[in-house]
């Protein structure tokens, strides 16, 4: 245990340590958010190490491979794939052992497994910072790691959803009576904190958000189209992103069967493949449907360019989706002036406006058709929507919000 390989170093003592049990590289959300807030707080000029989880089914990669993988600017490589350092170097990428058999297992007798997958690298992953970076700054995103850095200064926990058993609810309350300050994912990890007790000036809400180079990489939207294949007169409505069930993108399939979309085209882009291949199979048959699964980051520009309406149809629960989630597709969207049309819930009031967004009622075929075949017809709407949302959006960059969760870690330590 505590067995690390570090393939680049930032520096010999990194001002910050991001730790996550996360996989690198992987297609995965979490991933994908780690990357991006890794570059941002590089970017900001602090030099950051990412803290993984070494899982078995994951090959070890060069941090400039992992880095290019996930960035959306298609100039990221040269001809012969080498990647381009930005200005101030990659973060550095280490992976921490971890005891790890849960896809060894059926299904149904995960449970234990993915504990002990947890906590053995939450464990080792705090034996490296204590051992190899004294003095560093971490923010930690599992409980696991927390727990064990009580009582080391600079520490600050990030959380994508509030804990549910008791024992993650008495380390969330060992670690803020510790003086550990709570970086929140969204409005609604917030609001399930400070009804747990937690302190709200302990708390600071800092969303998923966007990178200004996604703009720059879009081409036009003739020029996407032909790119993909599209018709250029045929509505596209797209949703890109994690295809689990709690996101909803069977709602919009089933839409697409009852005839709801206005005979548009719908892309569908991302997902595991075991999720793909579930969705395919429900979208047989249908040939306005396209279920294109994972699609490298350099490419997402173009659907998003190709197309008329996003759409982000989430279900009512779990408490993810319904209150804690802060989607990285809405605030790419936003950028991108791509209209939205998504599921009335908190969770997306929380990163949307009235005035921003058509919001529908969840799980519901007939709400979202309802919802995307109105603008399809209403242009005006379509592009006042859009730049809104795109107006609202600009404050939401990943390098601001690494400044301000540094500012916030500076000012509690």
């Amino acid at each position: 245990m505590g067995v690390a390989r570090m393939t680049e170093p930032a520096s010999l003592e990194p001002p910050l340590i991001l730790a996550a049990n996360a996989r690198m590289p992987s297609a995965r959300a979490q991933s994908v958010q780690l990357c991006r807030a890794a570059q941002a707080f590089q970017g900001a000029g602090t030099d950051t190490v990412v803290l993984h989880a070494a899982r078995r089914d994951t090959p070890r990669a060069r941090p400039e491979e992992v880095w290019a993988q996930l960035t959306t600017l298609p100039t990221a490589s040269t001809s012969e794939g080498a990647a381009i350092p930005p200005r101030r170097g990659w973060p550095g990428l280490m992976a921490a052992s971890c005891v790890d058999w849960i896809d060894l297992v059926p299904r149904p007798l995960q449970f234990i497994p993915a504990r002990l997958q947890e906590w053995s690298f939450g464990r080792s992953a705090a034996r490296i910072i204590q051992s190899r970076f004294q003095g560093a700054r971490v923010l930690a995103r599992d409980l696991e790691i927390a727990v064990h850095l009580l009582g080391r200064p600079g520490v600050a926990l990030e959380l994508h959803r509030v804990p549910g058993g008791r024992t993650r609810r008495r380390w969330l309350r060992r670690c803020v009576d510790g003086g550990m300050p709570v970086v929140a994912i969204s409005g609604g990890v917030r609001g399930d904190l400070e009804a747990l007790g937690v302190p709200p000036d302990r708390i600071t809400v800092e969303h998923d958000a966007h990178d200004p180079a996604l703009v720059d990489a879009l081409p036009e939207r003739a020029a996407a189209r032909e790119s993909l294949g599209l018709d250029p007169d045929v509505g596209v409505v797209l949703y890109a992103g994690g295809l689990l069930r709690w996101k909803g993108v069977d709602v919009l399939v089933d839409a697409a069967r009852q005839d709801l979309l206005g005979g548009a085209t719908v892309l569908i882009v991302g997902g595991m493949e075991a999720d793909v291949a579930a969705l395919r199979q429900r979208a047989t048959g249908l040939s306005t449907v396209q279920v294109l699964g994972h699609r490298a980051a350099h490419e997402i520009p173009s659907f998003l360019a190709a197309a008329d309406v996003g759409v982000v149809p989430n279900r009512r629960t779990p408490r993810i989706s319904s209150h804690h989630t802060s989607p990285l597709k809405v605030f790419e969207a936003m950028a991108a002036e791509l209209p939205l049309v998504v599921s009335d819930l908190p969770s997306l009031r929380d990163v949307l406006r009235a005035d921003e967004a058509v919001f529908v009622e969840p799980e519901s075929p007939e709400a979202l058709g309802r919802g995307v075949v109105g603008l399809l017809e209403d242009a005006g709407e379509r592009h006042a929507l859009a730049a809104r949302a795109h107006e609202s959006v600009q404050a939401n960059t990943w390098g601001a919000r690494a400044r301000r969760i540094l500012t916030f870690m500076e000012r509690l330590a």
